[in-house]
């Protein structure tokens, strides 16, 4: 069963925010490298969405209706709502999630 993901403008400008940080620090091929890999693991979602998890986070406050993959160190958090998936946004893994809500909510 075939679902349809989409990137939300949050996700678009993480995505977009990680490909210029290793740019410029690591070079236009490991750029590149991160990007495809952090396309490949999204679109996996295509066939999957449900071998995400709720992260701790969000089960914390009782918020059951997200979930993530990993492409490490990168958290990809998404919902799914009948046959879409929306990507919500894609961070570093060792940035705090609940600031990374809280900025976003508060905008």
């Amino acid at each position: 069963m075939k679902f349809e993901v989409f990137l939300t403008k949050d996700a678009e400008d993480d995505i977009f925010e990680i490909y210029q940080y290793i740019l410029e620090t690591d070079g236009t091929n490991n750029a590149n490298n991160v990007f495809d890999k952090i396309k490949e693991t999204c679109l996996g979602l295509i066939s999957f969405p449900n071998r995400g998890h709720t992260p701790p986070e969000l089960k914390r406050v009782n918020v059951y209706n997200y979930k993530e993959i990993h492409f490490k160190p990168y958290r990809i958090i998404y919902q799914i709502i009948e046959k879409k998936v929306y990507i919500h946004c894609v961070f570093d893994g060792r940035r705090d999630l609940q600031e990374i809500l809280e900025s976003r909510l508060f905008r």
